[in-house]
């Protein structure tokens, strides 16, 4: 890749996270201030990047109509949508679809429950592997060699006392998720928070996208959730069949 287009890319994805400065860019990049700002300008006329208040920079609008029309070309997040949409409304948690992706796990579509609060997760952000229901769900389902390449990006970094972090352990939580058919994420990246998640199967029988219902724990500990995992199967079902699986809950035809 060329190193102007690189950094293009490390820059719009530098203050994609939050306002930077242009210090911080050229810090960033190891760059001069004036190579920063040469790159900046051409990204700012681009609309990739825009100037906010106090000289600082920020994501620009023509990432949200280009990333718009992206999302709009995933199948199975204008398939699934409608069937996630009710999903939420009835039980009144937050939904995800997430899809494997190259090396990672990516929110392609998100549902806010009633009353939810802040949460790491955002379209189009990748999922922490180790953490997130949706991203194991998926992985536990991928080939060794598939599931190894997303895996040597994991730092399986402790969030919580509940985190996973060693490989071991993490493959054993990936068998039990076949075994039963559906992902936990108890609390593991945010403690407040608790999901399950259930695999997507295409028409090949491949899973490269799956569901995850999250709920504050106050709201709706594990148990709960857990309590409804026949229904957020048919869900999952539902949104398969549409994506021409016509097999059982375990991708078997």
């Amino acid at each position: 890749m060329s190193q102007t287009v690189a950094r293009a890319i490390d820059i719009i994805g530098f203050v994609s996270v939050r306002h930077r400065s242009l210090g911080e860019i050229a810090e960033h990049l190891g760059v001069h201030k004036s190579t920063a700002l040469r790159l900046l300008q051409t990204l700012e006329e681009g609309g990739f990047v825009r100037r906010v208040p106090g000289g600082m920079y920020g994501m620009g609008f023509q990432l949200i109509a280009l990333g718009q029309l992206a999302l709009d070309q995933v199948e199975a997040r204008s398939l699934a949508h409608p069937i996630l949409n009710e999903l939420s409304e009835r039980y009144g948690h937050t939904v995800h679809l997430g899809e494997l992706a190259g090396d990672q796990v990516v929110y392609v579509d998100k549902i806010d429950g009633r009353g939810s609060v802040a949460m790491g997760s955002r379209i189009g952000l990748p999922a922490q592997a180790h953490t997130a229901a949706v991203a194991k769900v998926i992985l536990a389902y991928q080939d060794d060699r598939t599931r190894a390449r997303v895996l040597e990006h994991a730092a399986f970094t402790r969030f919580t006392p509940t985190t996973i972090t060693d490989a071991a352990a993490f493959e054993a939580d990936l068998a039990l998720t076949r075994e039963r058919g559906w992902a936990e994420d108890d609390g593991e990246h945010e403690d407040y928070i608790n999901c399950v998640a259930l695999p997507l199967f295409d028409a090949r029988g491949k899973v490269t996208h799956g569901i995850s219902i999250t709920a504050l724990r106050a709201v709706a500990p594990l148990g709960q959730l857990r309590a409804h995992i026949d229904d957020f199967r048919q869900a999952a079902h539902e949104i398969s069949k549409t994506l021409g699986w016509t097999g059982d809950q375990h991708g078997r035809r």
